[in-house]
């Protein structure tokens, strides 16, 4: 078959797989496999070596990052039945005051709390951005709005255990403890050099409150004042960016008597040491089965898990642990399949010839070959993206292409994924979900979600861009 078809026919399936999502509504799964089966019987795979390489990536793909993700999805949803963020967030504003607070809370909500899902921090942030809003000063319901959609949606694709990076990193086989060291601090400056990029374009009169921001009625998610300790009532199971679930009540947890914050925060704090120990001592090449142990990545996050799950035994008691274990379990299934099936597309184009035509785009003999594919690893995910309207589809599917070519790329495989992860962040917009749930609980109108969530998300993937580049260089 010659190269020209191979390209055509990997675009039918993976343009095919973007408009069944879009324009049919059908779920990401099942498009994904019917792209991985066109491409498949169309590269010439044939039936039977076509349902082979699909069972065997998504076999792949779960031996890398389901248990990581299955993990980390549990850890999740126990540190939200206890309430730490909310606790972490009432504390910095006591701490620091109102005006801090935006940068604060984008760098904290970025680094420390991407175990916990996007929406689910959607919906514990936004009343206290809503209360908080009023003693940051003029526009500042847009500049904590902006905080939240930065420090929310990058973390969830640089910074473990986010779904995004975690995704990206198993696909691209590569290991976490590296994708941490670089992951982390990428975030953490992107996440405050956003909130400060929109803080001056906010000075200079970009916001309109009469045309961007709404009121919110009394007892609509979000309005100030719903639930005895300033938290949203519950959404009654809306669903958020990716799918996951967001419908928890957070007014019951006033009742209970939880950990102190510092505690809290052990669950998350430990696995990254332990991950990120790891990575430092393989890096300085000490070379020890003790500290391989203690520094894998899917022990570190289960001993979270073990932690999170006996301090909310004892806080919340059996029956309500169990509950938050049960809509970790009921979330952790639709994700596993979507990364699942990423990975079967993955495998597939790994069996076709479009890795080699792949190759010779990223292989560019003018200008400088590392940062020619850094742009064009975040052009993929960046166009998935907006045309999906999913986050952790675009990162995996991006992924999922570029994998089989990472060996033939004079460009260190962490710095594709970075590239890929900043891609993926690009522009979030009306056809995912999380940008209607952040209209609503902001108490902002359409307009004023598209500049303080999709043009941020835009800002922040530039953002990223550039020092993803930056680094490409100097690895």
């Amino acid at each position: 078959m010659t190269d020209t078809l191979v390209v055509l026919h990997a675009t039918i399936a993976i343009v095919g797989v973007v408009l069944l999502i879009i324009w049919a509504g059908v779920e990401p799964v099942i498009a994904l496999v019917i792209g991985s089966i066109y491409l498949g019987l169309a590269a010439g795979l044939g039936f039977e070596k076509t349902i082979t390489t699909i069972a065997t990536g998504f076999g792949d793909i779960m031996a890398e990052v389901g248990l990581l993700i299955g993990f980390g999805v549990l850890l999740g949803s126990l540190l939200f039945a206890m309430g730490a963020l909310q606790k972490l967030v009432e504390l910095l504003l006591r701490l620091l005051g109102a005006r801090r607070l935006p940068y604060t809370l984008a760098a904290v909500l970025s680094t420390i709390f991407p175990s916990i899902y996007v929406d689910v921090q959607l919906v514990l942030a936004s009343p206290l951005a809503r209360s908080a809003a009023p003693r940051i000063g003029k526009h500042g319901l847009a500049l904590m709005g902006g905080a939240l959609s930065a420090g929310i949606l990058i973390g969830y694709v640089f910074v473990i255990p986010g779904l995004g990076t975690v995704s990206i990193a198993g696909l691209l086989d590569l290991p976490l403890g590296t994708m941490m060291l670089y992951g982390f601090p990428i975030a953490l400056v992107t996440s405050v050099l956003t909130t400060f990029l929109f803080s001056r374009l906010l000075k200079m009169g970009w916001w309109n409150s009469a045309k961007d921001e709404q009121e919110l009625a009394a007892g609509e998610p979000g309005a100030e004042g719903t639930g005895s300790t300033g938290g949203t009532a519950d959404t009654g199971g809306t669903e958020g960016a990716d799918g996951t679930g967001g419908g928890v009540a957070v007014e019951r947890r006033s009742e209970t008597r939880t950990p102190p914050l510092y505690v809290s925060l052990l669950p998350i704090l430990v696995p990254l040491l332990m991950i990120g120990g790891g990575a430092v001592a393989e890096a300085a090449g000490v070379e020890s089965a003790a500290v391989a142990f203690f520094g894998d990545p899917a022990l570190a996050l289960f001993v979270g898990l073990v932690g999170a799950y006996l301090l909310a035994r004892g806080a919340l008691g059996t029956k309500r642990t169990n509950e938050a274990l049960n809509e970790g379990l009921n979330t952790t299934g639709q994700i596993l399949l979507v990364t699942g099936v990423g990975g079967s597309l993955g495998a597939v184009i790994g069996e076709t010839a479009l890795a080699d035509v792949l190759g010779g785009f990223f292989s560019a003999e003018h200008g400088t070959p590392a940062l020619v594919a850094v742009v064009l690893a975040w052009l993929i995910a960046a166009v998935l993206h907006l045309a999906i309207g999913s986050i952790s589809v675009a990162a995996i599917t991006a992924a999922g292409i570029l994998a089989p070519i990472l060996g033939g790329l004079d460009v260190p495989t962490v710095i594709i994924g970075l590239a890929i992860a900043s891609g993926a962040l690009f522009a979030l917009h009306v056809n995912s979900n999380f940008f209607w749930m952040f209209q609503s609980l902001l108490g902002i109108s359409t307009r004023g979600a598209l500049k303080a969530l999709t043009f941020v998300t835009a800002l922040a993937s530039v953002v990223s861009l550039v020092l993803v580049c930056g680094l490409a260089l100097v690895l």
